[in-house]
């Protein structure tokens, strides 16, 4: 079994800043991605950005220039940077993990940024 343990999350006026960490335990191996991914209110979950295990970055456009993901190799932690929040930021975030071996696609809890305006 795999454990995804978010923290970072909170209130934060537009134009700041907040740091997302996902800290994974368990059985980990056999990587394909890591990401972030959120939903608001009345929305579908949507990408925020993933890191595939070469390293690849790939970013929702609304983002870009915005946030920065990234990874510790060490620990397998995934990091997310976010800086200028909107108010359309607003949502809860999940972290997530996809691997070649059971059980594949892991989530964490979701953690909640809120961005006022």
């Amino acid at each position: 079994q795999v454990q995804l343990v978010e923290s970072g999350g909170g209130l934060v006026q537009a134009g700041g800043s907040l740091k997302l960490s996902c800290v994974p335990s368990g059985i980990i191996g056999s990587i394909n991605r890591m990401g972030w991914y959120r939903q608001a209110p009345g929305k579908e979950r949507e990408s925020v950005a993933v890191v595939t295990h070469g390293g690849d970055k790939v970013y929702q456009d609304s983002v870009k220039g915005r946030f920065t993901i990234s990874r510790d190799n060490a620990n397998n932690a995934v990091y997310l940077q976010m800086n200028n929040l909107k108010p359309e930021d607003t949502a809860v975030y999940y972290c997530n993990l996809n691997m070649r071996i059971w059980p594949y696609d892991s989530w964490g809890q979701g953690t909640q940024v809120t961005v006022s305006s």
